[in-house]
């Protein structure tokens, strides 16, 4: 035992001593009892060097390598958790998606499977290669609508290039999955094939999908609208333009659309609560990333207008 653990016992067993009765002629010269001196004293033990709580008081230099190996913890964790915020934010947009890419599947299935039954109940060999023929049609439209999919939803590292912007925004509107003309929704791309952008193009081609996702939206239950896309160049910037006819958003929600869990969306569908509002905070995120801008107006009943600034070149941000 150490010094303090030796002198609590002490003190435990002078108490108990003290407490004991007494008989006469017990109690000793010292205020003890007769066979012991006060047990206080027969203790006196020092603590050895060992037994000494050693503390050494810290340098500025070891509070200073303290502090700043916390921080970088600190920031790689940060760099982790808004990695996977990222993702969620993706595979919510997606999975808005999950019904319409469902259908699409059944409406590419559907002919698959009725010209396999009828050729393979037919000798005619004319039946038998067109069944063939719609089926590797088919079968192509949507392992190309299943590759978006997962090229959109996956998290990969930034990757900038010089990139076409027309292509991006055609690959965006393929990404929906479904043609905005079954919805009545005139879709018009406007953007010249000369304009490139300095930009990761997947990440901007995410930011053009989740604004036609929302659109669509938008426009689908009247069954009519127009949506549309141009472009002009600003001070080494390219100004993207997205305009749908849509019923517009409310002033009350326009100064904070671009934030987390802000949504024009009722929140309950079918008697469940819906999650919303992530896609437009991801829109923000990755066209600043991107060293842009982006800025809504709309007036409600009359549709709505985003303005997107991307840089031209690599060396204008």
């Amino acid at each position: 035992m150490n010094f303090w653990s030796n002198l609590h016992v002490a003190y435990e067993n002078e108490r108990r001593l003290r407490d004991f009765p007494r008989t006469p002629g017990s109690q000793g010269p010292n205020g003890g009892f007769g066979l012991f001196k006060p047990i206080t004293k027969a203790i006196v033990l020092m603590p050895t060097t060992k037994e000494m709580p050693q503390q050494q008081l810290a340098t500025p230099a070891d509070i200073n390598h303290g502090i700043e190996k916390h921080i970088k913890k600190l920031e790689e964790r940060f760099t982790q958790l808004k990695a996977q915020v990222r993702q969620a934010q993706q595979l919510a947009s997606m999975g808005k998606l999950a019904c319409t890419i469902a259908h699409e599947f059944k409406n590419g299935l559907s002919p698959v499977l009725s010209y396999a039954q009828a050729a393979i109940n037919s000798d005619d060999p004319a039946l038998q290669r067109k069944a063939l023929e719609v089926t590797i049609k088919n079968v192509h439209m949507i392992e190309s609508m299943a590759l978006r999919v997962l090229e959109m939803s996956a998290a990969k590292a930034m990757d900038r290039d010089h990139a076409p912007l027309h292509p991006i925004i055609e690959d965006a509107a393929a990404c929906l999955c479904r043609d905005v003309s079954k919805d009545g929704i005139t879709f018009r791309n406007n953007v010249d094939d000369s304009v490139k952008v300095w930009v990761d193009r997947l990440q901007v081609q995410q930011v053009f999908f989740n604004l036609f996702l929302n659109a669509r939206e938008a426009m689908a239950p009247q069954k009519a609208g127009l949506l549309k896309v141009w472009t002009e160049n600003v001070d080494g910037f390219v100004r993207v333009f997205v305009k749908d006819t849509g019923p517009g958003i409310d002033t009350e929600v326009l100064g904070n659309i671009f934030d987390s869990f802000v949504t024009t969306k009722n929140g309950e569908r079918e008697g469940t609560v819906r999650a919303g509002g992530l896609g437009l905070a991801l829109c923000r995120d990755l066209v600043e990333e991107n060293g842009g801008t982006i800025q809504v107006s709309s007036q409600p009943g009359t549709g709505t207008v985003f303005t997107i600034e991307l840089p031209a070149n690599s060396d204008v941000e």
